[in-house]
């Protein structure tokens, strides 16, 4: 597996996780386990390597709305809309994956772009 693809994807969620205030030791976890499984995965399908960043952030995404509840929140349709989230979009996470409005359906943001 390309260890830069790997730290390319840790680096973008960080990023991502840091800018809204989520960058917890719980959520920094969730993140190395969704690197450690991406890895092995890449490594079963080498053609997938472009999506790895995306399914890393969808990882993410999932483990934390058990524990600290949705993230991230769309923070663009101001404060009399209902909290709601983005989600990546391809949805398989890539090529160029970006965090997509649930409600209005804009790109707010590359990956690793919060």
């Amino acid at each position: 597996m390309d260890a830069a693809l790997l730290l390319d994807a840790r680096a973008r969620v960080l990023h991502d996780l840091d800018a809204r205030q989520i960058a917890t030791p719980s959520a920094v976890s969730a993140l190395e386990d969704a690197i450690a499984e991406r890895a092995w995965w890449a490594d079963q399908w080498p053609e997938g390597r472009v999506y790895v960043a995306g399914l890393v952030a969808q990882d993410v995404q999932d483990a934390l709305f058990a524990t600290a509840g949705r993230w991230p929140v769309c923070l663009d349709c101001g404060e009399d809309a209902p909290v709601h989230s983005l989600f990546i979009s391809p949805d398989l996470g890539g090529p160029d994956p970006v965090w997509v409005c649930e409600e209005s359906g804009d790109i707010v943001a590359p990956l690793g772009g919060l």
